[in-house]
């Protein structure tokens, strides 16, 4: 991997992380392949079930293509975890989290890299705030984004709009330092705090977001925010195992 990608060719790790998406990761698939990232961009997809019992890994094995791989976790590990798994593995410049569902759109992530790539940024947000794109089916949801934002705010020192939000794309040799030790929904909020702990800046570009119902299949829970709470509290004390020496 190298380390200026501004005018270089660059290679894009796109890591999907399923679970029990049997009604969209096909048409979520679809998606990310029709994205047009210029001539110069090389993509590969990591999809990483993690123990789907839906279907949906019958729907994976029916798939095939030259740039993706699928792994198959032996038990639901997390989303965590399978985030790490795919770090692991991945070959790419850049890695971005893209979510098996329908509310974050494959289409905007060749906006946050070529702005990665103009800045050489060791990491790239898709903000669901910044353009006056907020939007959210229930009002906890933003009460607890908007106070996760100002917690890691107020703890590292940044200015971000949208720490909760599930696009985030990082330059690989940074990924693969950072040492991650969560398996929930939490490491959203590790990922971020080590990347500042470590001294990098965070860039943050809007993008836009569907988001959908719990009965639609949305996941994520106000005991995940507490969580993410803890996770900050941990590491800006110093108490993560991975920030010991």
């Amino acid at each position: 991997m190298g380390s200026e990608f501004g005018a270089a060719r660059v290679k894009l790790s796109i890591i999907v992380c399923v679970y029990n998406e049997r009604d969209t990761i096909l048409a979520v698939l679809e998606r990310i392949r029709a994205v047009d990232f210029g001539p110069d961009v090389t993509t590969e997809i990591i999809v990483v079930d993690n123990c789907s019992t839906d279907g949906t890994r019958d729907l994976l094995r029916g798939v095939t293509a030259p740039n993706m791989k699928v792994i198959y976790q032996p038990r639901n590990m997390g989303k965590g975890m399978s985030i790490r798994t795919a770090v692991e593995h991945m070959t790419g410049d850049y890695g971005v989290i893209q979510d098996a569902d329908l509310e974050y759109h494959p289409s905007e992530l060749p906006k946050l890299l070529a702005d990665a790539r103009a800045h050489n940024a060791a990491a790239v947000l898709g903000s669901r705030v910044l353009g006056g794109h907020a939007k959210y089916k229930y009002a906890h949801a933003y009460v607890g984004v908007r106070a996760l934002t100002a917690t890691t705010n107020l703890l590292f020192g940044s200015r971000l709009t949208d720490v909760a939000t599930a696009i985030k794309m990082v330059r690989g040799d940074v990924f693969k330092s950072l040492h991650l030790v969560c398996t929930g929904f939490d490491l959203d909020f590790e990922l971020v705090n080590k990347i500042l702990l470590a001294g990098y800046q965070i860039r943050e570009v809007a993008i836009d977001y569907s988001p959908r119902t719990y009965e639609e299949g949305k996941k994520i829970k106000v005991s995940d925010g507490l969580r993410g709470l803890m996770v900050m509290l941990r590491d800006r004390l110093g108490l993560s195992p991975a920030l010991k020496t």
